[in-house]
């Protein structure tokens, strides 16, 4: 089948002819120092390229020879190209995506190569006419060439990211089930999966667990049968790029929880990773997606990750019903064990307190303020002045107010334990009063 390129011009057709016969010539003559310009080129303009091993270029100086070999059997055959004529293509799309190549950066390197090839016509074309009207008419069969070669490419491409991105999610989401069966990896897929993710079963690696829940959407997010689960995709891909020093998370979607095992390294800090995951939640907000997580406490060790899973999903409770950041590494086990108590417990307080305080919170916590400013300066009432920024006088004021209404003084270790446990208990109880990221708990 003919390319449907025409020699019929203003020159004649036999000298067009023979001059299109003569550039084809010798581009298949210098066929190897062409492909070679182009990974010089390609190494030049793209970055991606620039910084690969010689073992890669050499792949790609291969490739580029072997298209432009194609090339030249099509355009001196006059035909149009086929599929067998670039069944190479497939396995070298597929190299590329497995070596992590950017498929912008790929297809970038194809069009570097035509501009090459091309560009190397119209410097043999020279100054006649009949030459100038042999490279015109090879413009479009070589245009064809581009786009059919350049499409099947990138649909290879995309096939085998997709094919991989679904064995990565595999083996992400069997390692977990590995982890939280309370079993380490110990060879194949599974350890790869393990050391990609910063999770070494031979050290003993620091880690936390967070178990994330989608509450609801909100505003603009798509709407469809699917959306939840399009939600919770997302907020599994972000939490994957939580992770610090460049290491991706671990992060899975697992029926209607989302997953997530990220690694602090030597002397992480556990408040920075929960910053970080307090950010993500606002931003996911933003987005409409509002998601409840719960963060365990630090394990020393993969073989803790099943405990520390339990209290990831236990600490959810806490939570209202418009979700947040509960952070165990956050709270102390005072806290806890006032965030975990039941109503009988919030019975024994002696009801003056509870009035006081629920009286006191009411008209902005400055009592509250005070029993605990006095506890953090161990007693001190010039101290306890100092940190609520007023006059000792006016502390010792409050310290009387509080004793005429409770009948306990904060000068004795006792009572004050049981005020500051009053103070605990009333925090925990909702609306309002636990909330998200750094201010949960209060």
């Amino acid at each position: 089948m003919s390319s449907g390129s025409s020699t019929e011009t203003f020159t004649g057709a036999a000298p067009v002819r023979a001059e299109r016969a003569r550039i084809l010539a010798e581009l298949l003559a210098d066929l190897d120092g062409l492909a070679a310009t182009a990974v010089a080129t390609m190494r030049a303009e793209i970055p991606a390229y620039a910084a690969r091993e010689e073992a890669f270029l050499a792949d790609v100086r291969d490739q580029v020879a072997r298209h432009y070999r194609s090339k030249l059997a099509v355009l001196l055959e006059d035909r149009t190209v086929t599929l067998d004529d670039i069944a190479f293509v497939r396995r070298s799309a597929m190299r590329r995506a497995r070596a992590g190549l950017a498929l912008a950066d790929y297809i970038n390197a194809f069009r570097v190569g035509q501009q090459v090839f091309w560009e190397s016509v119209l410097s043999r074309a020279g100054h006649s006419s009949a030459g100038h009207e042999a490279a015109l008419a090879l413009a479009a069969p070589l245009m064809r060439y581009c786009d059919f070669a350049s499409t099947h490419a990138a649909n290879a491409y995309m096939e085998f990211q997709q094919y991989a991105a679904a064995e990565a999610v595999r083996e992400s989401r069997d390692l977990l089930e590995t982890l939280l069966a309370g079993t380490l990896p110990t060879r194949g897929p599974q350890l790869a999966a393990a050391q990609a993710h910063g999770l070494a079963p031979d050290a003993r690696t620091s880690v936390l667990v967070v178990v994330a829940v989608v509450l609801g959407l909100r505003g603009a997010v798509p709407r469809g049968p699917d959306r939840g689960a399009d939600a919770r995709h997302a907020a599994c891909a972000a939490i994957a790029r939580t992770g610090g020093h460049g290491a991706r998370t671990l992060s899975v979607v697992r029926q209607s929880e989302i997953v997530a095992v990220p690694v602090l390294g030597q002397g992480g800090d556990p408040g920075e990773l929960c910053d970080r995951l307090q950010e993500l939640r606002e931003t996911l907000l933003a987005e409409g997606i509002v998601l409840a997580m719960g963060i365990s406490t630090v394990s020393a060790g993969l073989a803790l990750i099943p405990r520390a899973y339990q209290e990831a999903r236990a600490v959810l409770d806490f939570l209202p019903e418009d979700g947040g950041v509960a952070a165990l590494p956050r709270i102390t086990p005072f806290q806890y064990l006032a965030l975990r108590a039941d109503d009988t417990a919030r019975h024994l307080v002696d009801p003056r307190i509870t009035a006081l305080l629920d009286e006191d919170r009411a008209r902005g916590g400055v009592l509250t303020a005070t029993i605990r400013a006095f506890a953090a300066a161990d007693l001190n009432l010039r101290a306890a002045a100092e940190r609520l920024q007023i006059h000792p006088n006016t502390a010792q004021y409050r310290l009387r107010r509080i004793q005429e209404r409770t009948g306990r003084s904060l000068r004795r270790i006792d009572d004050l334990v049981e005020l500051l446990v009053a103070i605990a208990l009333q925090d925990s109880l909702p609306p309002g009063t636990i909330r998200g990221g750094k201010d949960w708990p209060p």
